[in-house]
């Protein structure tokens, strides 16, 4: 428990309101059963303040505070399965790199499709309470870092995943660089309004990409705060 508020959830962040999101998400699309038990597993209502916790299994984004937000669900979802593509039942990824660590709750998603994470976050207060509520569910294989994620994070690449939960106006290149071959980024590029997610893969020869949609994410901004 946290500030009171059971892992496990009652009433409008109960199970049974877990499995109507599942539902709802299965119908638009997702398919890979193994990330539609980490959406349900994972105890949303955790990651947004506790005066929007009933609307935690709601399939939308939610403030977290500093002009931030969680994303919705269906988007992790999306990310998530994107990402993991083409992974045997119980096989991971190897290293993953995040960018926009935001609230913890794309990485608590991501966490058991990974052999470790590297998360990174440009505002120091979201990265002290996603430490807090990643250490609270017992999730241990990720390494959390106040930086500019448009730089990634060089010492620890190359990665086999990237996934950036903020929108660049092109896809960075240092972050295309610290993708290995045959590795996948997942990312949201645009202007406000006129963002798409894309995957794009790293090849012998250069980078495949694939659009995955129309989404709305804060922008990837430049340097560090508090």
């Amino acid at each position: 428990m946290r500030h009171g508020r059971d892992v496990r959830g009652v009433g409008m962040t109960s199970a049974r309101t877990r499995d109507r999101l599942v539902s709802r998400l299965r119908r638009e699309g997702i398919a890979n059963e193994a990330v539609l038990d980490r959406i349900r597993e994972v105890p949303r209502h955790l990651f947004v303040d506790e005066a929007l916790a009933s609307r935690a299994y709601e399939d939308t984004a939610l403030p977290i505070g500093l002009g931030q937000t969680i994303s919705q669900p269906y988007i992790v979802a999306l990310m998530t399965e994107a990402l993991v593509r083409g992974l045997a039942p119980g096989e991971k990824l190897g290293r993953v790199l995040e960018i926009g660590t935001g609230s913890g709750y794309q990485t608590a998603v991501a966490a058991p499709f990974a052999q470790h994470i590297f998360s990174m976050e440009r505002l120091l207060s979201l990265i002290r309470r996603a430490q807090e509520r990643l250490r609270e569910l017992k999730i241990g294989n990720v390494s959390l870092r106040h930086g500019d994620g448009l730089r990634g994070w060089k010492a620890e690449a190359p990665f086999q995943g990237i996934m950036v939960a903020a929108a660049p106006a092109d896809v960075p290149g240092e972050l295309l660089e610290q993708l290995e071959e045959g590795g996948r980024m997942v990312i949201p590029v645009g202007a406000r309004g006129a963002q798409r997610l894309q995957c794009i893969t790293r090849t012998a020869d250069g980078y495949r990409r694939e659009p995955l949609g129309a989404v709305s994410f804060v922008p990837l901004l430049p340097g560090t705060g508090n």
